[in-house]
This record gives C-alpha cells, sequence and structure tokens, in this order.
C-alpha cells in the first residue's frame, strides 16, 4: 500500500536534508500563568524509529508536541520536521507531517469516506490519488462495513482509526501520535499497532505519546521519559529501562510514591 510503505529519504522530497533527524526539539518552553508546563525541553526522534514518549499526567506530553508539531506556540525553542523549521516554515512541515492530537476534532456530519475526501481536496490532493488513497485506508482500518455511518457515531475505536487515516492519507515521513490507543479496544487496537508497524517498516518515523509502559515497550525502539515539564531519561528502550521494566525505571525517574491502598483499612473490614 503506498501510503503506509514507501517513504523516500532522497533529498528531493521536502525537508529531505539527509543528516536532519525525524523531529528535533530545541529548547522547547511554555508557562501558563505561573505553571511551567514544558521546560526548556530538548529532544530527539531519529529517522525509521518507533519513538515512545511516557511520563505521568500532568508530564507536559501533550503541550510538547503541539508545539512540535505547529498547533501551539511555544515561549523559547524551536521545532523541526527533517531540518524545516515547523514554525518558520509551518507549511513545508506539516506537508511531511502526520499529526493525530489526543481529543481530536473533525468534522463529524461525514461519512468516513466524505470525511477522507474532503481532508485530501484540502491538502490538494489530485482527486483520483484521493480516491485510491481513501479506499485503500478505509480498507485497511477496515472502516469499510460503516460505509454509510456518519463520524459522529463511530465508536472510540473507529475514531481513532479514521483520525490516523487522516494523518496519513497525504503519505507523511513522521507520524505524530497522542495518547492513540487510549479507550480502544482490543481489536481495534491490534489493527492500529499492525498499521504504524507497517509503517514504519515501510520507512516511516513514529512519534508515540502514552502513558501504558507495557504498550511502548511493545512497540517502541527508542523512548524519552517526561516529568514536570522536563525529559529526565532518553534513549534506546533497553539502555533507558536497564535490567528492569520500563514502567519500573518510570517510577524510579520520576519519583513516584505508590502507597498501595494504605489507609484504605475499611476495605476490608
Amino acid at each position: 500500500m503506498e501510503t503506509l510503505a514507501r517513504h523516500d529519504t532522497d533529498a528531493s522530497r521536502p525537508g529531505g536534508e539527509e543528516s536532519a533527524p525525524a523531529l528535533r526539539l530545541t529548547g522547547l518552553h511554555k508557562v501558563f500563568a505561573d505553571n511551567v508546563a514544558v521546560d526548556h525541553v530538548d529532544l530527539t526522534v531519529p529517522r525509521g524509529s518507533f519513538f515512545g514518549l511516557v511520563g505521568p499526567n500532568g508530564a507536559g506530553k501533550t503541550t510538547a508536541l503541539s508545539m512540535a508539531v505547529g498547533l501551539l506556540r511555544p515561549d523559547e525553542g524551536r521545532s523541526e520536521v527533517f531540518g524545516v523549521d515547523v514554525w518558520s516554515d509551518p507549511v513545508q512541515a506539516k506537508a511531511i507531517m502526520g499529526v493525530l492530537p489526543d481529543g481530536l476534532a473533525m468534522p463529524e456530519r461525514l461519512t468516513g469516506r466524505e470525511l477522507l475526501t474532503f481532508i485530501g481536496q484540502l491538502r490538494g490532493i489530485p482527486d483520483d490519488v484521493v480516491a485510491q488513497r481513501t479506499q485503500e485506508l478505509l480498507d485497511v482500518m477496515e472502516l469499510n462495513d460503516a460505509e454509510r455511518t456518519l463520524v459522529v457515531d463511530y465508536s472510540t475505536g473507529m475514531r481513532k482509526k479514521i483520525g490516523l487515516a487522516t494523518a496519513l492519507l497525504h503519505a507523511p515521513r513522521l507520524l505524530v501520535l497522542d495518547e492513540p490507543f487510549e479507550a480502544v479496544d482490543p481489536v481495534s487496537a491490534a489493527a492500529l499497532k499492525a498499521i504504524l508497524l507497517r509503517f514504519v517498516a515501510g520507512g516511516g518515523s513514529v512519534l508515540l505519546s502514552s502513558h501504558v509502559m507495557p504498550l511502548v515497550e511493545q512497540l517502541c525502539d527508542t523512548v524519552a521519559v517526561m516529568a514536570k515539564g522536563k525529559v529526565v531519561a532518553a534513549g534506546q528502550l533497553d539502555e533507558v529501562r536497564g535490567g528492569g521494566t520500563l514502567e519500573e525505571t518510570f517510577v524510579r525517574l520520576v519519583g513516584v510514591e505508590v502507597g498501595y491502598g494504605e489507609g484504605l483499612s475499611w476495605l476490608a473490614s
């Protein structure tokens, strides 16, 4: 399938700077009132990697990703996609990047096919190419049975799949996904995992945010851990987790104190 499996890396494609990583964040910083949400974050996502960004709720993951993809302007810092600055050249950067934000809003009074056709037209993709890719994506996402169903009536799993389809439609080189498996049933999750692994095997790069450690261990080859707006560890999965599990490393790094239900003696009475 063209949309998932072919990702040229030569310099003739937009952002084809040979030495540039898939994504480079430099000194990203964001403050809301008195709260430092993201504190001068530096992060590099290598080309061809399946990169996992983990952290507790409130760690700054979503804010960092929103700045990385051009949805939220940073107070300081830079975001570059294959060497293209997201804020000084947003059109070129967004042409080589597919984004699935957490809580994605989309036109809901359209069917899946209509939505993909509409997105393709907005991106200026030729009609015949849009039609071909739309059919392939609906097939792969197993959404053909919902041909007459409006997006507003989709289940959570179906919404995640059509959201991923919109992110893949223009054949990006990098996918940035914020909690793509949250509230997704096991069958839909298995389909999404297979699609993302195929995308990486075809030469694409993925940055996935999640707080589910077993999922990240299953999919990702490289990880970063965020806590209190900072990256506290980053590197190859085996290096970051050491001799234990990623969850054990995560708990140690973020300084979570686990009480295991202490003080709930009334539950056993």
